[in-house]
C-alpha cells in the first residue's frame, strides 16, 4: 500500500525539455451544439486583472488586509518550526489511525470503512509530504528547506515501515474477500482498494521474514544506487582539447573568431566542456568534422563506475522483481499500467517505430545530401552521431500562423477563455494573505466553475529567480477527497484529543470546504506551477514569452486542470495520480489547442488579426528523426528491464550498440555509453515509452474530437465527463474507448496497444530529444 502512497506523495510532473513525463458507452452528441456565438471573447473585469497581475507584479497583486496566515492559508504554518510540529503530529496521527485499521476485524462496522481509512491514511501522510516536498523545492529560506527535508524523511520512513506491514495487508484481504463488502463499494471505491492490494503484492508481503528483509534491502539499495546514478548522469564530463585550425569556417563568423582567439591564446588549444556553450557551438556550427566528433566522444563518454551504478541499479530491479514472482522488472512494474504487459508495450513500439521508420529514413536522406554537397562526396556519405546538429540547424518551434509578442498575462487570460469554452470554468486571480506564499513573485489564482463555484486553486510560481531550480513542473500540494464521512472520532477514542495533535488535527480542518449544488464536504485541490520564465521589469516591460514557453505553460495547465476536475472522492485516484501511462495524455492535449486559429484568437481582444492569417509553417524533418530515436530509448528502457539483465554477461553498452546498429537510423559511436546519462531510467523505469504513448493518443483525440471545433462546449463537456473528471478511478482503456466511441479499445490488449501505435502523431507537439 505505502508503495503507491510514497508514489504519489512525491508526484511532481514535469514536461520533458523540448530538446531531448460515467457508462462505458459514450453519449451521443446531440443535434442542439452549445458553441460561442463569436471567437472573440469580449473583455470581462478577471481578463483585465490577469493581464495586470501577470503582466506588471509589482503592483498587479495586492495583499490581503486579511489577518497574518500561514503557508497556504494554513494558521499554524508561519515558521520552520511550526511545520515540524505539524510533522510530528501527522505521525502520531498516522499511528493511530494504523492500529485503528489493524483492530478492525474486532468489529463488522469498521470492516466497511477499512477501505477509506486506508485512503484517509494516505491523505494524512501525503499532504505533509507533498508541502515538504515542494518547499524544499522552491522556498528561497534554508531553515524551511532543512526543515522541510528534515519532516519529508521523517513521513518517508514510517511509510517504509509500513510498505510491508503484514496486518495492514491481512486486513484489506479480509475486506477483499467478504463479498457483502465489496458489494457496497462504489466503483472508485473498489479501484482504490485494488491499487492498496497490487502494491501489497509488489512488496513481498507474502513471503517469510527473511525474503521481506531481502526484499527492503534491495528496495534501499535501489534508492541509494539511483539516485547516486541520477547524480551523475548530469554531472561534468572532462574537456576536450580543440586545435585552432579545427575551428576555422564556422558558420558564425564572430563566434568563430572569438574561439579561434581563445584556442590561440591558450596555444595548446581550446579546453571545452561537454554540455557548455562552445561545445553547442561546434557541433552546431564547425563545418571541419573532427572537433564534432571530439566533442561528441568527450560528452557520451562513460566512467566505468557510472557504468557500474546503472547495472546494479538494473541488477537489483530484476533481482528484486524475481523474489516477487515476477519474471522482469518491467512485468511487475506495468502490471497496473494501460499497457499491462511488457510484450504489450513491445507491439505498440514495434508498430510505432515501423510508421515512423520510413519518415525518419527519407529525413535522414536529406542529411545525407546535405553532408554529399558539403563535403562534396561522390557517393551518399554515412551520417555520424556528431553530424545531427551540424546538418539540422536548429528551428526554434513557430506558432501555426503569424503572432505579436505574447505577453504572459495575455497567455493567461487565453487559457482561462479557453476553459470557459470548454469546462465552463475561469481562473480568477485572488489577493494573499500574509505569508500565505513562499516568495513576493508567487501568485495565486482561484479555479471557478459557472455552476459549483470555487473549486481549487493554482499558485504560480513561474520567474526565475537566484537559488530556484529550473524547469517547469506541476506539484499536486493537496488532492480532491470528500471528508464529511471520516469519522475521525474513531482514530482518537483511545487517545484522546492530547493538545499534542492540534496542528494535524486544524490542518486538516482548514483544507474542508463545501461546493454550491453538491452534497457532502470535500477537500479541494491545490497546485503550484513552478516555471522558470524571465520576469518583467520597468525596462523591459512585460514577460513576453517565446513560442516553446508558451506550451511549456499550455503542457503544466492542462495538469492543473486535470486536479481540479478529477475531483473524485478518494484521494489516491484523484486527478493526475492515475497510470503512468496515461497522466500526460490531458497535458499534452493541451498543447494542441495551440495548432488552432481559433484558440489563439483568444490572446486577444480582437482575434481578427490573427485569426485571418495563414500560416507559414513548414516541416523540420529532424522532427522525425528525433520520434524514431526516442522510440528507441524506449526500446532500451524495455531491454534494461527484462529477464536478458540477469543473464550472465549482460552488459548495458552491448546491449545499447546492438540495438542502434540493428534498428537505429545513425550507427552507435563505438567507445560511447549514452546509457549512462539517460537519467529517466531511474524515475521512469520500465515506462519510459509513457510520453510516445500518450502524445499518439493526444494527437488522436485532437484529431477527432477537437480539431474542427476546439472551442465547443459539448466536446469539452464529453471530454471532461468521460475523462478528466474520473482521475484514476476508472480504467484508462474504458475511458478512452468511451471518449472515442471506440468499443473495441475497451479490452486494452495487445491489438488495443498496435492501434495506439497505428496513430499518427500531429506536428506542433515537440518530441523529447537526447
Amino acid at each position: 500500500m505505502i508503495a503507491r502512497i510514497a508514489e504519489n506523495a512525491l508526484q511532481k510532473i514535469s514536461r520533458p525539455a523540448p530538446r531531448f513525463r460515467g457508462s462505458l458507452r459514450a453519449h451521443k452528441l446531440g443535434l442542439a451544439r452549445r458553441t460561442a456565438s463569436t471567437l472573440v471573447t469580449p473583455p470581462s473585469p478577471d481578463d483585465a486583472e490577469l493581464v495586470t497581475l501577470f503582466d506588471r507584479p509589482q503592483t498587479g497583486q495586492k495583499k490581503s488586509p486579511l489577518s497574518a496566515s500561514g503557508i497556504f492559508q494554513h494558521p499554524q504554518l508561519t515558521s520552520p518550526a511550526a511545520f515540524s510540529a505539524l510533522a510530528d503530529s501527522t505521525l502520531v496521527r498516522a499511528q493511530l489511525l494504523t492500529e485503528r485499521i489493524l483492530r478492525a476485524r474486532e468489529s463488522r462496522s469498521e470492516l466497511f470503512k477499512v477501505i477509506k481509512n486506508l485512503d484517509r491514511l494516505s491523505d494524512l501522510l501525503c499532504g505533509v509530504i507533498d508541502l515538504a516536498e515542494l518547499l524544499r523545492n522552491a522556498h528561497p529560506d534554508a531553515q524551511w528547506v532543512d526543515c522541510a527535508t528534515e519532516s519529508y524523511e521523517k513521513l518517508c520512513e514510517f511509510m517504509n515501515v509500513l510498505n510491508t506491514h503484514v496486518g495492514l495487508y491481512e486486513v484489506l484481504d479480509t475486506v477483499l474477500h467478504d463479498p457483502e463488502i465489496v458489494k457496497s463499494l462504489s466503483q472508485e471505491a473498489y479501484q482504490t482498494a485494488l491499487i492498496f492490494w497490487r502494491d501489497f503484492e509488489k512488496s513481498a508481503i507474502k513471503l517469510p521474514p527473511e525474503q521481506r528483509e531481502r526484499f527492503v534491502s534491495l528496495s534501499s539499495e535501489i534508492l541509494s544506487v539511483g539516485h547516486e546514478f541520477v547524480t551523475e548522469a548530469s554531472a561534468p564530463r572532462p574537456p576536450v582539447r580543440i586545435k585552432p585550425s579545427e575551428l576555422e569556417g564556422l558558420k558564425d563568423q564572430w563566434i568563430g573568431a572569438r574561439l579561434q582567439r581563445q584556442a590561440l591564446f591558450t596555444q595548446k588549444g581550446l579546453l571545452v566542456y561537454p554540455g557548455s556553450h562552445q561545445a553547442h557551438m561546434i557541433l552546431r556550427a564547425a563545418p571541419n568534422e573532427e572537433p564534432r566528433r571530439k566533442v561528441y566522444m568527450a560528452a557520451h563518454a562513460s566512467s566505468p563506475e557510472q557504468i557500474d551504478r546503472l547495472e546494479r541499479l538494473l541488477h537489483a530491479r530484476a533481482q528484486l522483481s524475481r523474489l516477487v514472482g515476477w519474471d522482469s522488472y518491467a512485468g511487475m512494474t506495468l502490471n497496473d499500467k494501460m499497457a499491462k504487459t511488457p510484450e504489450n508495450v513491445n507491439q505498440f513500439l514495434g508498430t510505432f517505430l515501423d510508421r515512423t521508420t520510413l519518415a525518419a529514413r527519407k529525413a535522414l536522406h536529406t542529411l545525407s545530401l546535405r553532408k554529399q554537397a558539403h563535403i562534396k562526396a561522390i557517393k551518399l556519405p554515412i551520417i555520424q552521431a556528431w553530424d545531427r546538429d551540424y546538418y539540422c540547424p536548429p528551428e526554434p518551434p513557430s506558432p501555426p500562423v503569424p503572432l505579436p509578442p505574447l505577453s504572459l498575462g495575455r497567455v493567461f487570460m487565453g487559457l482561462s477563455r479557453l476553459f470557459k469554452h470548454l469546462y465552463g470554468i475561469t481562473l480568477r486571480p485572488v489577493d494573499v494573505a500574509s505569508s500565505e506564499v513562499w516568495h513576493s513573485d508567487v501568485h495565486k489564482l482561484e479555479v471557478v466553475d459557472e455552476d459549483r463555484g470555487i473549486i481549487g486553486w493554482i499558485y504560480a510560481d513561474i520567474f526565475a529567480r537566484s537559488g530556484k531550480s529550473c524547469g517547469a513542473a506541476h506539484y499536486t500540494v493537496r488532492c480532491s477527497r470528500r471528508t464529511d464521512d471520516d469519522d475521525e472520532a474513531g482514530d482518537l477514542r483511545i487517545h484522546g484529543t492530547d493538545e499534542f495533535l492540534r496542528p494535524s488535527i486544524e490542518f486538516e480542518a482548514a483544507k474542508r470546504h463545501r461546493l454550491r449544488g453538491e452534497h457532502g464536504e470535500f477537500q479541494l485541490p491545490l497546485v503550484v506551477l513552478l516555471c522558470d520564465f524571465v520576469p518583467p521589469s520597468v525596462a523591459r516591460g512585460p514577460t513576453i514569452l517565446e513560442w516553446h514557453e508558451v506550451q511549456t505553460l499550455f503542457h503544466e495547465m492542462g495538469h492543473a486542470m486535470h486536479s481540479m476536475i478529477g475531483r473524485t472522492e478518494y484521494h489516491n485516484v484523484a486527478g493526475t495520480r492515475c497510470a503512468t501511462d496515461f497522466v500526460e495524455l490531458p497535458s499534452i492535449l493541451m498543447e494542441h489547442f495551440l495548432n488552432s486559429p481559433k484558440v489563439l484568437s483568444l490572446f486577444d481582444t480582437d482575434g481578427s488579426s490573427i485569426i485571418n492569417q495563414t500560416g507559414n509553417h513548414h516541416e523540420d524533418p529532424c522532427r522525425f528523426i528525433d520520434t524514431h530515436g526516442n522510440i528507441l530509448l524506449s526500446v532500451l528502457d524495455q531491454i534494461y528491464h527484462s529477464p536478458a539483465v540477469l543473464e550472465p554477461g549482460f552488459d548495458s553498452t552491448t546491449a545499447l550498440a546492438n540495438l542502434y546498429n540493428t534498428r537505429g537510423l545513425i550507427p552507435h559511436a563505438h567507445g560511447t555509453s549514452f546509457q549512462t546519462q539517460f537519467g529517466h531510467l531511474f524515475g521512469y523505469g520500465a515506462t519510459y515509452y509513457s510520453y510516445l504513448f500518450d502524445r499518439a493518443i493526444a494527437s488522436h483525440v485532437w484529431r477527432k474530437i477537437f480539431s474542427g471545433d476546439p472551442l465547443n462546449r459539448e466536446l469539452g463537456d464529453k471530454y471532461k465527463q468521460e475523462v478528466l473528471r474520473y482521475g484514476g478511478g476508472k480504467d484508462p482503456w474504458l475511458m478512452l474507448s468511451a471518449l472515442l466511441d471506440a468499443p473495441e479499445l475497451e479490452v486494452g490488449d495487445a491489438e488495443a496497444m498496435r492501434e495506439v501505435g497505428r496513430w499518427r502523431m500531429e506536428d506542433g507537439v515537440v518530441p523529447e530529444r537526447h
